[in-house]
């Protein structure tokens, strides 16, 4: 076969897959909007088969998987949109958000809850750093609750004093990111009562009240 035709015969498969990505893709997007998010996640994983580096396809297949619940397979999506856009504060959030649901699950062993409610707070402090709106509040409210769940969670299963201490520090870091977000609007009582919350289990592991 002549070069010629061999190059047609690309073009025209690059053009037909593109073609039958752009409509996965299309359906996805409508179904998420839709918030028909298990739909969505039919279409959007045979997008990404078609091309597993559509960052925008991974990206609303993460969102999609977050909303149907399956937190697993979100981390994975919103890995690989991260490989793609390491600047991507909202996957790093998302990302957080599915590792701190996974965290609270009472069925994986403590070294994996472990290792989801730190990753968790790794990740919202990577999304404050990479964030184009630094002060972006939501960022730091859910990295306050994600410290204070990691906190509880060592405080619960300390088998040394380094455990107690990592615990009592990430609850003194909860308060200190909640009240970031107080300080900017004072009229939040839903993070004021997070505050006291954090406060209460801190005094409880320190013995110290005011």
């Amino acid at each position: 076969m002549k070069l010629s035709a061999i190059i047609s015969l690309l073009l025209i498969s690059s053009i037909e897959t593109s073609m039958a990505q752009s409509a996965y893709v299309k359906l996805g997007e409508q179904a998420l909007l839709d918030g028909n998010f298990k739909a969505a996640v039919k279409q959007l994983e045979k997008a990404c088969l078609v091309d597993s580096s559509n960052a925008n396809a991974l990206w609303m297949l993460g969102y999609s998987y977050y909303h149907s619940e399956n937190y697993k397979k979100s981390i994975v999506a919103y890995t690989k949109v991260i490989s793609i856009k390491p600047v991507d504060a909202s996957a790093y959030y998302y990302r957080a958000r599915s590792k701190s649901f996974l965290g609270r699950d009472v069925s994986l062993p403590v070294p994996e809850k472990e290792k989801h409610l730190l990753g968790a707070i790794q990740d919202l402090t990577k999304a404050i750093a990479v964030s184009a709106d630094p002060n972006d509040m939501k960022l730091y409210q859910n990295r306050g609750i994600a410290y204070r769940e990691y906190g509880l969670f060592k405080l619960e299963h300390a088998a040394s004093g380094a455990d107690k201490n990592r615990g009592v520090n990430s609850l003194r870091a909860s308060i200190a990111d909640l009240e970031k977000v107080m300080e900017s609007n004072p009229s939040r009582s839903d993070i004021s009562t997070l505050i006291d919350l954090s406060k209460e289990k801190l005094a409880t592991a320190t013995g110290k009240r005011n």
